[in-house]
Parts: structure tokens; sequence; C-alpha cells
């Protein structure tokens, strides 16, 4: 558990500095620990036990797995925004894009994000099974006899599988997470932001032009 939240803080550190905020990395966070869910319900409805150092060690890894989605995520819905605020010519220290905007960016991020997202879970999944279900090779008879002795099980099963499993279960329910939870955070934050600059700031009010930059 000290490893754990050890190198979940050190994650939120990164990504503040990284998206100089911390709405982003608060959205990429919840994204970790709704992940986890899936985790435990792998191992609820499989029926197998909780291994203190290979599942934890799997939870460890996961928690990376599903950052690297969620930037490539929020990072081009940035992009699409910046590319909207440069066309309305507006000073994007000073004013947000609409909701509609927002909106637009969102959904056009998600349809551009949603192969690469699937792939990597894909290929990520695929990679574990042969560790997961202990696959073994011998590769020195195989080479010298041209007798591979393919078998399922043993004891690095025994060791991996945990780990393996534990990622393979967290992946697949974090992959939904990402393209579904995280564009739904995105919206609801944005809208909150709108509403407190509206409030406190000069941001126009819903219908009305936002000044443009000037020249």
């Amino acid at each position: 558990m000290t490893a754990l939240m050890s190198g979940l803080a050190l994650i939120f550190f990164i990504l503040i500095f990284q998206f100089s905020g911390v709405s982003k990395p608060t959205i990429i966070m919840v994204s970790i620990f709704l992940s986890f869910i899936g985790v435990f319900l792998g191992l609820m409805i499989t029926g197998w036990p909780f291994v203190i150092m290979m599942t934890m060690m799997g939870i460890i890894s996961l928690a990376g797995i599903v950052v690297n989605n969620s930037v490539v995520l929020i990072d081009y819905v940035d992009i699409l925004k910046l590319r909207r605020i440069e066309q309305l010519g507006i000073d994007n220290d000073k004013y947000l894009i609409s909701k509609e905007d927002q909106f637009n960016a969102i959904v056009q991020a998600g349809k551009a994000r949603l192969r690469p997202v699937i792939l990597t879970a894909i290929t990520t999944v695929l990679g574990l099974i042969p560790l997961a279900i202990g696959l073994n090779i011998d590769f020195f008879s195989l080479f010298s006899q041209f007798d591979p002795k393919i078998y399922m099980g043993g004891d690095n099963v025994i060791f991996w599988g945990p780990l393996a499993w534990t990622v393979i279960f967290g992946l697949i329910f974090a992959t939904f997470l990402t393209l579904i939870i995280i564009p739904v955070l995105l919206y609801l934050v944005h809208r909150a932001k709108l509403r407190f600059a509206r409030k406190f700031g000069d941001q126009p009010e819903e219908g009305e032009n936002i000044p443009a930059e000037a020249a």
C-alpha cells in the first residue's frame, strides 16, 4: 500500500506539471481508482485469491497504463480546443470556449482516439495471456531437437499469474472508463469553470460573443 500510494502521488505531481493545473490530473486519478473496480470484479467473478505481492504489483502497473490512455485522450482534446481558440481569435488566458465548442472537441477527440486506446488495450491483454495461463516453451530443445515441449501451467503461473490477470481485468474495465467517464468528467469540469468565470470573472453570458483578442 505504501508503494501504491507513493506511485500514485508521483504520477499526480508529474501530471500537474504536464497540464499546468489540477483539474485534468484529478480526472485521470479518478479514472485510475475506478479502474481498480475492474480488478476486484474480475477476482470476485473468477473466485481467484487476492495475492498481496503480485496482485498489488499488477495494480501499480495498471495505474501507469490507465494514465497513458487518459493522457492520449485529454491531450488531443486540448489540441482541438487550441485550434478552436485560434479560429475565434480570443484570449486563451482570459476567456473560455463555450460548452458547445468543448462538447464538439470532446466528441471529435473520442472518435480520433478510439482506435489507439482500444488497440493499446487489446495488444496489452493479448501480450499478457501467455504469462497469465503459464504458456511454457523449451527453446533449447526447440532448436536442438525441434521439440518445443509446450505445456500450460507450472510454477511460473502461480507466481506471475495473479499479476497478469490483475492487469487484464483492470485494463478491460479501464478502457471503457477512458472512453466514457473521462469525456463526461471533462465536460462537467468545463461547465463548472464556465459558471465560475461568469460569476466572478469577465466571461460573457450564454449567447454573447467572446471579445476577440486585440491585434
